[in-house]
């Protein structure tokens, strides 16, 4: 059996090692470092793949958030209601432009933010949402863009996790995630569905004119050199980045299964254990593009199961260990922790095992026999 890696980045390349090490050599030849012809054609490949009019590639997924917050123009002590349950980069940015982050609880069947909670904390200082896809599974868009219109809000999709997800609405319409909200932000760092060899993000939007003012932002605010229109930061993907996600756009959707594959193989072998939960897919199976495969481990010592699996070779992981409304960078006395009941379990609950899509049936039975044998 081939050693088991948390995300097997090294299988992966040698399916597209051919393609990449050409392009990667054109590119080395014609010094077309930055914006060169390998970003412009990912940059139009994406759109049609998502079906949004604007793609503006940037420097990281962390970039593209800070940029899209920007674009709106959103000013400092304007309130943006997102996640605690989630990565630190979306509220950081937040924090970084001087805006007021507003976290708030999640569903506990699919670890996305909750409507409720949105609607309570909603203010008159309320600029915007930023629901998170996280795991991969589609934050409930249809109810937060009705919210976001009742209060005439901006819905900012933070999409780092879930590429290639589509959102299924009540009419039975299809969306791909990232392409409904006002705008929205993903990243391409490595372990990501759709991962670059490096830092990578982009920004996604429908809106002309907000597209406009955000490629002035990611070029120092140029749109004519050493003219300065906007208020910018330099945040450019490099276009041996883009060489690499122009060999893997093509196989996102087939990634995509093979992840999905790898999640149903857990869940048949992990059903109805009584210290377990699997994950739940809300909605339709290409709901879900499980970026982790997150289980429960209730009533059962979690940390022990990390250890034990951890000593059979077996890599795994707690996302997230630390609610960010407990992290000391984003502690305010606004905080209530009645009002982070499901968080507060999640944290004490939940185990990420490997996710990538050259998992094979080997090493499943092995992991899930190993988590198994110590849940006896």
């Amino acid at each position: 059996m081939r050693k088991i890696q948390m995300v097997d980045l090294k299988s992966q390349y040698e399916g597209i090692k051919e393609i990449v090490n050409q392009s990667i050599q054109e590119i080395l030849e014609n010094t077309s470092f930055i914006n060169g012809p390998q970003v412009h054609t990912f940059q139009k490949g994406l759109e049609e793949y998502l079906g949004v009019k604007h793609v503006i590639p940037c420097a990281n997924g962390t970039d593209a958030l800070q940029i899209a917050m920007m674009g709106l123009g959103l000013k400092p002590g304007d309130e943006v209601i997102t996640a605690d349950f989630t990565f630190a980069a979306t509220v950081e940015v937040i924090a970084l432009l001087q805006l007021t982050p507003v976290l708030v609880d999640v569903d506990p069947s699919n670890f996305n933010i909750s409507v409720e909670a949105i609607r309570n904390a909603i203010t008159p200082k309320t600029k915007a949402i930023v629901p998170v896809h996280l795991f991969g599974q589609v934050a409930p868009m249809e109810e937060i863009m009705k919210l976001a219109e009742e209060h005439n809000l901006y819905v900012i999709e933070d999409n780092a996790q879930g590429i290639g997800a589509s959102y299924t609405y009540s009419n039975g319409t299809k969306k791909k995630a990232g392409s409904i909200g006002h705008i929205a932000a993903t990243s391409f760092f490595p372990s990501k569905n759709l991962g670059c060899y490096g830092d990578g993000g982009a920004i996604f939007t429908n809106d002309d004119d907000l597209a406009h003012v955000i490629r002035g932002i990611v070029n120092h605010g140029m749109y004519e050199r050493y003219h300065h229109d906007v208020v910018g930061v330099n945040s450019r993907l490099d276009s041996i980045q883009a060489a690499v996600l122009n060999a893997k756009l093509p196989k996102l959707d087939s990634y995509n299964t093979a992840r999905r594959n790898a999640a149903n193989a857990y869940s048949n072998a992990l059903a109805n254990h009584p210290n377990i939960i699997t994950p739940i897919v809300e909605g339709d199976e290409d709901s879900h593009v499980f970026h982790q495969y997150t289980l429960r481990i209730v009533n059962a010592d979690r940390n022990g199961l990390m250890a034990h699996l951890q000593s059979k070779d077996i890599p795994c992981a707690i996302y997230y260990p630390i609610p960010l409304h407990r992290q000391k960078a984003y502690l305010d006395s606004r905080y209530n922790e009645a009002d982070f009941t499901v968080t507060n379990q999640l944290v004490e609950e939940v185990l990420s095992l490997p996710m990538h899509s050259e998992l094979d049936e080997d090493q499943l039975v092995f992991i899930t026999d190993a988590i198994l044998e110590f849940l006896k």
